[in-house]
């Protein structure tokens, strides 16, 4: 029973480790032609950790409330290990997949329709509310003609990362 604790409490120590040297075991086989790429996470140190500490668990549990002896305890906590260092390399390349949105550019903001905040006079500048990836942004925002506020404009330039180029809009 001690030697199943043991693994168990190893595994979560593996874990912990995992957290500090991420990618040292997959970095071994770097270069080397023939295994490069061939493991592809499944040595990876979250996957060992997986392994051990339910093989150690599992055995522990096994032995503590069934009449088998330590063979069959080994037995099935390696068929528990097994199955959450697959749960783990599964996990871990999902998370990996994830992708982010592109970030908005200023270009995004061309032909988008606003309002103005603060008066734009002619060939001057004034604050319009646009709104970029979803949320409202304030931008500075220049006219050739002049602009009062409340009214609906749009976007015919990015000027720079926080001001815009705008015409009012005709209906």
């Amino acid at each position: 029973m001690n030697v199943f604790l043991g693994l168990g409490i190893a595994g979560i120590a593996l874990l912990v480790l995992s957290l500090v040297f991420d990618g040292v075991l997959e970095g071994l086989f770097d270069g080397a032609g023939v295994l490069d790429g061939l493991f592809d996470g499944l040595l990876s140190l979250p996957v060992i950790a997986g392994f051990v500490s339910m093989l150690g668990f599992g055995g522990a549990i096994v032995l503590g409330t069934t009449g088998l002896g330590a063979a069959a305890a080994t037995a099935m906590g390696a068929g528990v290990g097994v199955g959450a260092a697959w749960l783990t390399w599964r996990f871990s390349r999902a998370l990996m997949r994830d992708q982010t949105a592109a970030t908005p550019r200023g270009d995004d903001l061309v032909g988008t329709p606003g309002a103005v905040v603060t008066a734009i006079p002619a060939d001057g500048y004034g604050e319009v509310l646009l709104q970029l990836a979803g949320q409202p942004v304030k931008f500075a925002a220049r006219s050739a003609v002049a602009v009062t506020r409340g009214t609906e404009i749009w976007v015919e330039a990015a000027l720079s990362p926080t001001s815009v180029a705008v015409r009012p809009v005709q209906r």
